[in-house]
């Protein structure tokens, strides 16, 4: 099981490579079998590869992303961070408030991301899964 400050750091580091447009840093975060369900609900991303390519098209439109408090552990392989984010699509702003809840392996790489946001949480039209 990671430590604490490893699955925080590995958070913050997902923060910082969103906002540096680091597709690659993102990916690398990730276990080669990891899983991302983003948002809950909607058909998940399976695999190393699966995940890189998502990163590489979210990087091309989420334009800022900022913590709503600060990231919290657990006493097991798990953390989740609230955060907000902007993206642009076609030119138009959205945003979006967001909880994500990763898991961990023993080298402290993400098995799972669960991102938890629904329509109440963003400005972005309709949006089914």
């Amino acid at each position: 099981m990671p430590e604490e400050h490893v699955m925080k750091a590995a958070m913050q580091r997902y923060i910082d490579s969103f906002n540096a447009g680091d597709a690659e840093g993102l990916s690398s975060l990730f276990a080669d079998d990891a899983t991302i369900e983003d948002p809950v609900g909607s058909e998940l991303v399976e695999g190393i590869e699966a995940i890189a390519e998502f990163y590489r098209g979210g990087v091309k439109v989420v334009t800022e992303m900022s913590l709503s408090a600060p990231i919290r552990g657990s006493h097991a392989n798990a953390a989740a961070m609230a955060f907000d984010f902007k993206m642009n699509i076609d030119g138009k702003e959205y945003e979006t408030g967001a909880i994500d809840v990763m898991e961990f392996n023993a080298e402290g790489k993400i098995t799972s991301m669960r991102a938890y946001w629904g329509p109440s949480d963003t400005n972005m039209p309709a949006w089914e899964s």
